[in-house]
């Protein structure tokens, strides 16, 4: 069994390898300078007295296929969909002359992806803003944090210029998609290659 196994995963490296769009990751524009720890990736750009970073982990960032209609419209000789990494990601926004981080967490709302054409909406969105102390790993749950669900909308437009003053907005949020696929494309073939050594290891 696990010779075939083995084989299988050997077959599926291969064909992975050659769908691969990106061989070394794609760049995202706007000076962020680019840091990857296993599947966590942290992007930094500093502009005027600001550190901006934002955080994501490609764990869990792709959306459930709906398995309904594969079934019918897939031709077998077809390739599979293109899968699309669309990992929630944390903005830290530093002051440099100040103690406090004003943080937002945003996600790619499920439903938006893939309507292009829209102008006007959004491609992610904000879901929670909380001020954190610069420089401490462990965030305390009894600072406030603000839920944008009931958030009123000039508020709510106001925090997303922010961040697009600070080049968070649908461009990067496109080009962080880009690269969070190709950073989990990468990592499911180093899995697949660890899986096969792993299996074949006597």
């Amino acid at each position: 069994g696990d010779k075939a196994f083995a084989q299988f995963l050997t077959d599926e490296i291969k064909e992975e390898k050659k769908i691969q769009k990106h061989k070394s990751l794609p760049k995202v524009s706007g000076g962020w300078e680019l840091e990857v720890h296993g599947t966590e990736a942290k992007l930094v750009r500093k502009v005027a007295g600001e550190t901006i970073t934002v955080t994501f982990n490609i764990n869990n960032s792709i959306p459930p296929s709906d398995g309904d209609e594969t079934q019918e419209e897939q031709k077998p000789d077809e390739q599979e969909p293109d899968l699309t990494s669309t990992p929630n990601f944390v903005v830290e926004v530093i002051k440099d002359d100040t103690k406090q981080t004003l943080v937002l967490d945003c996600h790619y709302p499920e439903d938006e992806v893939g309507h292009e054409g829209e102008e006007e909406s959004d491609i992610f969105t904000i879901r929670e803003v909380s001020f954190q102390p610069t420089g401490e790993s462990d965030w305390k749950d009894t600072n406030y944090t603000l839920n944008t669900d009931s958030l009123d909308w000039a508020l709510y437009d106001h925090l997303m210029d922010f961040l697009a003053d600070r080049g968070v907005d649908n461009t990067f949020a496109d080009e962080l998609i880009e690269l969070s696929t190709a950073l989990e494309h990468q990592e499911y073939i180093k899995f697949l290659e660890d899986l096969k050594s792993f299996v074949k290891c006597q």
